[in-house]
């Protein structure tokens, strides 16, 4: 677990916790890695939510599928992030969403049930866990409101612009580079891909932003 040290310290779930008090609690907490090819999928939709999961290397996706077999991107996984934390919380029976591997992963699982329940050894690092966990979801929540805020507006243009603003305040910059290809930032900003590409020609020509592939500026 040594060489995950460096990820789990940007870990939200790990905040304030010591190099030896980390690798301690990996160990009560059953803490498991496991690999996962490219396009993989790291849980299935309607499985029941028991592990949290933590990116170590590589990265996935949050989907979720309509009746009619539309699919949205509901959130993107990176090293360091946790992934699956409310369901796991809440006990779900049956998860409404898959995780896709987006390239090959490395993903640290824990019990749900380990964090929020302390040990017979009483260890002090479960109420800096607990505290941990529950300002993550806090955060998650409010990111999740922002996704709705976008998927809100009325046209293509409207929902591209208020991403890249809102990702352009998340970098602090108005250059960057977005998580998403063409029908992934389609899926996720819930439009038609080729209405996304027709809006991101249209801007161009205008002056108000420039694009390459993942990459977006705004002027």
């Amino acid at each position: 677990m040594k060489k995950y040290l460096e990820v789990l310290h940007r870990c939200a779930l790990f905040q304030g916790i010591a190099d030896e008090d980390l690798l301690r609690m990996l160990r009560c907490l059953g803490a498991r890695v496991e690999e996962f090819d490219k396009k993989y999928t790291v849980v299935s939709e309607g499985n029941r939510a028991k592990y949290i999961g933590i990116m170590l290397s590589g990265s996935a996706q949050i989907i979720q599928m309509d009746y009619y077999g539309n699919r949205s991107i509901v959130g993107h996984v990176e090293p360091s992030q946790l992934f699956m934390e409310a369901f796991a919380c809440a006990e779900v029976a049956s998860v409404p969403v898959s995780i896709l591997a987006n390239e090959p992963s490395e993903i640290m699982f824990i019990d749900c049930s380990h964090i929020l329940h302390t040990c017979k050894k009483n260890c002090g690092f479960h109420q800096t866990l607990i505290f941990n966990l529950m300002k993550n979801l806090a955060v998650k929540n409010i990111e999740f409101h922002q996704k709705l805020e976008i998927t809100s507006k009325r046209t293509t243009r409207e929902k591209l612009m208020a991403y890249l603003g809102m990702y352009a305040k998340k970098t602090g910059s108005l250059s960057f580079d977005i998580p998403y290809d063409r029908q992934e930032l389609a899926d996720f900003l819930e439009v038609d891909r080729s209405g996304l590409s027709a809006e991101i020609s249209k801007l161009r020509k205008e002056g108000i932003i420039e694009s390459n592939r993942k990459h977006f500026e705004l002027l």
